[in-house]
């Protein structure tokens, strides 16, 4: 279990001032011109030293995602792009940062930003975050006022801030999507290469990382790359925060440790599954656009990286929902599947047709009005939808319903043969 003393997010529950002066009490901006004046190869060399991997879904290490930015800053300027589009059902981590702990990201942002030579930054909230990008507002209206950032201001790099509103498209937390969005116009991907490190925002270079990627820069540099990367397992090192809901007693967002067993992370923080623990029936452990995984993996799979991917899975943005045994899992799949087919952007053909074509065919399943022979045909035009698209979104609509055929397979033939039972009892 994580200490105390290792939270980075010590507002995360919104229970002090998420204001200035409060986050500087709490440790905020302590310091900061002396982590600068360290240069931007020391802070990089840090970064990567500490074994942080973006927190917004890939796992990418964050270090070597800075590194990748021109050492030199010529006809073109640089930027910092935060992706705070947090649209992935069941993930709620980055609204709380923004809500409540606002100034982790402000911090976090001058600093990356100094790293990668940029003096601008934008981040990009989700549609829907009223509130969050108010609360956000304040916080870096608070830093322009206390000359933490801005022209001349004391840290000694000019940096300007600003916070872009979205208008609530999924696919424009793509990081592409997201440059395409906040360059004014519609939110499809963008082929790559180039790679936005050298063709990015308005054509420059530019890095986007997730909020939580970002608002923990400022402590790991703080208290040490070792500090980091005691917590945790190698590469799968630091703290992490979980968004649980569904099925368990107590729905909730917490700081714990990347590895944490899943188990133990549901029974103490979310007070265990509705029901009890052998009322579990599966578990989607990171958003969900990972497949799921059934009771008997979730006894003892830990809650990082590598070990999720070990049983065909993903830690994605952490965000683990929970299913008992009263869900209707086929049905539950077919409903995000109609999410994905909702929400793509239509560019790929595999992804504009075969989303609609999956789910037109999940919704027959939940009813069991299908052959058997249909399981392996969903399977395979799955296959051909991952992998084969512009961005990451054909994959997140064909990997739910493989996790489905996967682990519950048994459960579809049997709708199929009661359905077949019905016809011929009518006939």
């Amino acid at each position: 279990m994580l200490a105390d003393r290792d939270r980075i997010f010590t507002n995360l529950y919104g229970l002090q001032d998420p204001g200035l002066n409060a986050a500087i009490q709490r440790g905020a901006w302590d310091g900061t011109k002396a982590i600068l004046e360290r240069g931007q190869d020391a802070i990089i060399d840090e970064m990567k030293k500490s074994g942080l991997r973006g927190r917004g879904g890939a796992g990418f290490p964050t270090g070597l995602k800075w590194s990748f930015m021109p050492k030199e800053v010529k006809e073109r300027p640089h930027y910092l792009v935060v992706n705070a589009d947090e649209s992935e059902p069941g993930t709620c981590k980055d609204r709380d940062i923004m809500r409540h702990d606002p100034h982790t990201l402000v911090e976090g942002c001058l600093i990356a930003s100094f790293a990668m030579r940029a003096h601008a930054c934008y981040i990009y909230v989700r549609g829907e975050f009223i509130r969050e990008r108010e609360a956000l507002q304040r916080a870096v209206d608070e830093a322009y006022a206390a000359n933490l950032i801005g022209k001349n201001n004391v840290h000694g790099w000019d940096f300007d801030l600003y916070v872009h509103h979205g208008a609530g498209a999924y696919i424009c937390g793509e990081e592409t999507a997201l440059l395409e969005s906040l360059e004014g116009k519609k939110g499809q991907p963008r082929l790559k290469p180039p790679f936005p490190a050298n063709v990015g925002l308005y054509g420059c270079p530019t890095t986007v990382n997730n909020v939580e990627s970002i608002a923990v820069a400022p402590t790991i540099l703080r208290r040490g790359a070792d500090w980091f990367a005691g917590i945790g397992r190698p590469n799968n090192s630091g703290t992490k925060v979980f968004c649980i809901s569904g099925h368990v007693n107590k729905p909730c967002n917490v700081e714990e440790e990347m590895g944490i067993p899943l188990r133990e992370l549901i029974e103490r923080h979310a007070g265990g599954v509705r029901g009890g623990w052998d009322n579990l029936l599966a578990v989607i452990p990171g958003g969900a656009s990972v497949p799921l995984i059934p009771k008997s993996i979730c006894d003892d799979v830990l809650m990082d990286f590598d070990s999720l991917k070990a049983q065909q899975t993903g830690l994605g943005t952490a965000a683990v929902i929970v299913m008992d045994k009263s869900t209707d899992v086929v049905k539950a799949i077919q409903r995000l599947a109609y999410f994905y087919k909702h929400e793509s952007c239509g560019q790929c053909t595999p992804c504009r047709e075969g989303t609609g074509w999956m789910w037109r065919v999940m919704t027959r399943m939940v009813k069991g009005d299908a052959k058997v022979g249909e399981i392996d045909l969903l399977q395979e035009v799955s296959k051909e939808i991952e992998g084969h698209t512009i961005c990451a979104l054909g994959d997140a609509a064909a990997w739910p319903i493989q996790g489905l055929i996967r682990h519950f397979r048994p459960e579809i033939e049997r709708r199929i043969a009661a359905r077949a039972g019905v016809r011929e009892a009518a006939e």
